[in-house]
């Protein structure tokens, strides 16, 4: 299947990637001094985005100037190729001009197009702008804090991204079957506004409640951080009744809780009890985290079954943990241009099936335009000639 991407930021590029690490060709194209995200920190010493690396793994890249008309008529060109596995457009770029849905299907009319936006309307958002709207940053942080606390983490980015690969593969189903192609609109908006809808936040709210900040405990069950007595510190989840009944016996704490649960009228072995109790649980975790040292606790909770994790770092989770690792197999060690060799991560579906197919191992990223001729040769039929013809008037980018 070829999808080519033109695309920015997180969303829309992680799509792509996101076929490309299932054996998708993905086409990239881009400008010839690159996107808007080809320098988005994070950033090496010497200016490589570790971001535009991260996003655009197994892809292939392009460059052609498409404020020139022979540069966009390229570009359309490779978007409605012929092939019945091409003509699939991948975008978060506004649909006009040479990205205009309309003009690209009078090409091809089956082309499959799914372009990413910022609400239904078709204005600009970004995921800081949406998580703002949704109402998170406000029952986001410790108890009584009476400021908006953002989440460092993308997720309506990432929940779109993977929603753009389903849609595509959505789409390429449904043009096998019937022949027929279609323009497909991702709102970032929509996306969030779904999950909120699927998380209970909307209903919640329509019915009268109102979630307030619980700073690190668990909602609706028993779960938050402790400190051991040698202080290290660990989040706990007793969210099922096996995960509650394994912290019990791991602390040893279980008349305490039996005890508990006269004294309050409640019974725990019902999650929300346990959430409504949280404080008067946590204590007693607390007690007794306190009175052990890690090594003791990580034996006890590992013997019993605990759900829970040790509290770390980004700079430890790299350098200790052998879940970030080649021993995870995840993971393998990349050559990167012009980075060096980086921990790479491969996509984390893992296919066992009679074939033994696995996953396809990661792979790095492309150096800008490193496919332009490669790619405008194969698909389009350009001869090297027309290549450095078009090279020479500043049409397309060659490396």
């Amino acid at each position: 299947m070829r999808v080519v991407e033109a695309s920015a930021f997180v969303a829309a590029p992680l799509g792509g990637m996101t076929l490309a690490q299932l054996g998708a060709d993905v086409i990239r194209i881009d400008g010839l001094s690159g996107g808007l995200d080809y320098k988005r920190w994070p950033v090496t010493e010497a200016g490589t985005s570790l971001f535009w690396c991260g996003l655009n793994k197994g892809k292939r890249s392009v460059c052609i100037d498409f404020s020139k008309p022979e540069g966009a008529e390229l570009a359309m060109a490779l978007i409605t190729a012929s092939g019945e596995d091409a003509g699939m457009l991948l975008t978060n770029f506004p649909p006009r001009g040479w990205l205009s849905y309309e003009s690209l299907r009078m090409r091809r009319p089956d082309l499959i197009q799914l372009t990413i936006q910022g609400n239904h309307h078709g204005d600009a958002a970004v995921d800081y702008t949406v998580n703002a709207s949704m109402g998170l940053p406000f029952v986001t942080g410790p108890v009584g804090h009476g400021e908006p606390i953002n989440h460092v983490l993308p997720a309506w980015d990432l929940v779109t991204g993977q929603m753009a690969a389903t849609g595509l593969l959505a789409a390429e189903r449904h043009r096998r079957r019937s022949g027929k192609g279609q323009h497909i609109k991702l709102a970032l908006q929509d996306v969030a506004l779904a999950a909120m809808g699927n998380l209970g936040f909307i209903g919640e709210a329509q019915l009268g409640g109102v979630r307030e900040r619980t700073g690190n405990y668990l909602f609706g069950a028993f779960g938050g951080d402790f400190i051991s007595a040698d202080g290290v510190r660990v989040m706990i989840v007793a969210l099922t009744a096996r995960q509650w009944q394994a912290l019990r016996k791991a602390l040893e704490l279980q008349q305490q809780m039996v005890d508990l649960e006269t004294r309050l009228g409640l019974d725990l072995s019902l999650e929300g009890n346990r959430f409504a109790a949280r404080e008067a649980i946590g204590a007693l975790v607390r007690q007794r985290m306190h009175s052990l040292p890690f090594a003791q606790l990580a034996e006890r909770f590992t013997a019993h079954g605990v759900c829970w994790s040790r509290y770390q770092t980004v700079q430890e989770l790299v350098m200790r943990d052998p879940a970030c690792s080649t021993a995870n197999p995840l993971f393998a060690s990349v050559h990167q241009e012009p980075v060096g060799e980086l921990l790479t991560p491969a996509s984390p579906l893992e296919f066992n099936g009679v074939d033994g197919a696995g996953r396809l191992p990661p792979t790095a990223a492309p150096q800008l335009g490193e496919h332009t001729g490669e790619v405008l040769s194969g698909v389009l039929g350009l001869s090297q000639s027309a290549l450095s013809e078009l090279a020479g008037r500043g049409i397309i980018g060659l490396r």
